[in-house]
């Protein structure tokens, strides 16, 4: 009797168990239809360009960001260049005395401004680069020239000498305040900062695109690391890499949060080729 008992309750347990799985994450198309790794790893390996957009401090995405990584240098090996928000342009040196193995990692930290979740989430991306002898490009812009824009506009840039502008997007910056990217920003902050908000923001974007296709040449293949915003809906990184070179083949994609995997939200559908969806109350690394 006792032994019957246990099977029902083994039974019952197993049932419930295989009724409720618990997925950590669902690719999805910019329509909305689920997609496998497999469809992900073969839209990025025909790209010229792959934006890689994430949430800062989610797991999955740094996970699949390192997969994804892995196996297009396995696909490409020598072919392959990466790039990131993460780092800032005027770091480009310390980043290749890093890779060339002329400073170590403590000195690297010394030198360069690292983000706080360096050694979980970027770390793994740069020693990629280094045990492949691959190139890791610092895309962004000094932060410290991005709020001199918040402060007075592009124009306040022109007050930059010529060694500090190698760091920035070339002048005069193109802007299309149009952009639902930048005149959210806009509208979400009330007004407040005027122009010169969204502004900030494009700075950025330029000059991530900017870096990118410097040291883009035909036949490589670029992944760029940065947060999900930085391309959401082809825009921001996107649309200026277009506007310098509309034939280059650019694959996105998109992080995106929410309660039940099964169906994209509404809002989520065309941010990208590929949509990353992960659960609301997935783990954060910070």
């Amino acid at each position: 009797m006792k032994k019957l008992l246990f099977v029902i309750t083994l039974i019952t347990l197993c049932s419930f168990t295989s009724s409720t799985p618990k997925k950590a994450y669902q690719l999805f198309n910019k329509s909305g239809i689920p997609v496998d790794y497999n469809y992900l790893l073969q839209r990025a390996s025909e790209a010229d360009i792959v934006l890689f957009g994430e949430f800062h401090n989610n797991p999955i995405n740094h996970w699949m960001q390192l997969e994804l990584t892995k196996d297009l240098v396995k696909m490409y090996p020598n072919k392959v260049v990466l790039g990131a928000e993460m780092f800032e342009a005027d770091n480009q040196q310390a980043l290749n005395d890093y890779l060339s193995g002329k400073i170590n990692e403590k000195q690297f930290a010394e030198q360069a401004r690292l983000w706080r979740n360096y050694n979980t989430d970027y770390k793994p991306l740069v020693e990629i680069a280094k045990q492949n002898n691959l190139a890791f490009i610092a895309t962004n812009i000094p932060r410290k020239y991005a709020s001199l824009v918040y402060r007075g506009g592009f124009e306040a840039l022109d007050t930059l000498n010529n060694t500090e502008k190698n760091w920035i997007a070339p002048l005069p910056i193109l802007y299309d305040g149009n952009l639902s990217a930048y005149k959210n920003i806009f509208e979400a902050a009330g007004g407040h900062g005027g122009e010169n908000l969204p502004k900030s923001q494009a700075i950025k974007d330029a000059t991530m695109a900017h870096f990118i296709l410097k040291n883009y040449t035909p036949g490589q293949l670029f992944i760029h690391y940065h947060g999900s915003y930085h391309s959401n809906h082809y825009q921001s990184i996107y649309w200026y890499l277009k506007q310098k070179k509309s034939s280059l083949k650019i694959m996105a994609i998109a992080a995106h949060e929410q309660d039940d995997l099964s169906a994209l939200d509404e809002k989520a559908m065309k941010l990208a080729d590929v949509i990353l969806v992960t659960p609301t109350n997935m783990t954060k690394t910070y």
